[in-house]
């Protein structure tokens, strides 16, 4: 992931120019006597000159207030483990067996009003067509590792101080607990905040507005599931996108990106389209395939004004998802895309809708790979 270059980078370049300067000024120390064989000298302090190559990925940075910690393999999940959660070094944690499939669902009614007062007998879940056994269940508001994506390309100038306050508006409506990054994006893409639960920092990261350039919007998608199944310290993943066009400058094709988003455990991406032309219809197609792939939804609004109600729809919806575990019969070590199909019934209800992921890539949630 890119970082935006800022006063740090020219202040370490200005301290590197003053320290060669100042060293080329002093008089040469005189001649000494090499020491004895077995005596050992103090190394040289090493200073590293600026790279003019472009910047490297960032590294995974320690939420506010916490003390560094290396996450455990293949993010949260701890070999052996009974499905539990609580709390681990003050920050939450969600443990679960190696071998199990987590999936975040939502289900609605036939009038599209969200339901959540069913139990673990409401639920069936299937693997290639094949009935799974859950072995976890739960209907709790767990935090999330949230990345903000956001268009900041020329088209998004008069839009994005509205699309910035209802980011801040969704953040403040979500988790306390949750660990959130900014992305902004246009025919590059930038970390400009790393995981955190400050709103002034966030707000800071948010604020980074450029409106110049193209839109990377696969690109942006593709490095930020890497930076989250790299680095996320939570179980449950999430991205927000927003934009207002089509994707017309990414190395990354949209279904390259469909296919790194659908790894295994990876995040259910909400996508906010401000298209307004109808003849953005393949941007339409391109969110909406995001989204229905990973479990989440896409908003295509017909104004930036819609923007704020949306984000708050979009943290109720994460705040009361059901957690569903299950130990697939086929072993996750045979690979392979396995597709995903949950249903719900329930006394009262003529039709429950589950939404999840449509399916996942096995085997893949520790490796390692990415655009950066």
């Amino acid at each position: 992931m890119h970082l935006r270059n800022n006063r740090t980078l020219s202040l370490l370049l200005a301290l590197f120019i003053f320290n060669i300067a100042t060293g080329a000024q002093q008089p040469a120390a005189p001649s000494q006597a090499p020491p004895p064989p077995n005596s050992q000298s103090p190394a040289p302090e090493q200073q590293s000159a600026p790279n003019s190559q472009p910047p490297a990925p960032a590294q995974p940075s320690t939420p506010d207030n916490q003390s560094p910690q290396a996450p455990p393999a293949g993010g949260q999940e701890t070999p052996g483990a009974s499905p539990d959660q609580g709390s681990e070094g003050g920050g939450f944690v969600f443990k679960a067996e190696v071998q199990e499939v987590v999936l975040h669902a939502t289900v609605v009614d036939d009038k599209q009003r969200m339901i959540t007062t069913l139990d673990k007998n409401a639920f069936t879940v299937f693997e290639d067509g094949k009935q799974q056994n859950i072995t976890s269940f739960r209907h709790e508001d767990i935090p999330i590792a949230l990345g903000i994506v956001i268009d900041n390309s020329g088209s998004m100038r008069e839009k994005r101080d509205r699309v910035n306050k209802a980011t801040l508006n969704l953040i403040r409506a979500s988790n306390p607990d949750d660990q959130v990054f900014i992305v902004n994006f246009n025919d590059e893409y930038y970390l400009d905040q790393d995981y955190t639960s400050n709103i002034n920092k966030l707000r800071e990261g948010l604020e980074k507005v450029e409106s110049r350039g193209g839109t990377a919007l696969y690109d942006a998608l593709v490095a930020s599931a890497d930076h989250l199944k790299k680095s996320a310290k939570l179980q449950k993943k999430a991205i927000l996108v927003v934009t207002d066009g089509e994707d017309n400058a990414s190395r990354e094709s949209l279904e390259t990106a469909v296919r790194r988003l659908q790894e295994e455990n990876g995040p259910t991406v909400y996508a906010i389209g401000i298209l307004g032309d109808e003849k953005q219809r393949r941007a339409r197609r391109a969110l909406q395939t995001i989204a229905e792939r990973t479990g989440g939804i896409a908003f295509l609004p017909r104004n930036a004004d819609e923007v704020d109600s949306i984000s708050r729809t979009v943290a109720h919806d994460i705040r009361n998802q059901y957690t569903i575990g299950y130990k697939p019969t086929t072993p996750k070590s045979a690979g392979g895309y396995r597709t995903i199909h949950v249903d719900a019934r329930a006394h009262g209800y003529n039709k429950l809708v589950v939404r999840t992921r449509s399916g996942y890539y096995a085997g893949q949630e520790q490796a390692t790979g990415g655009s950066n």
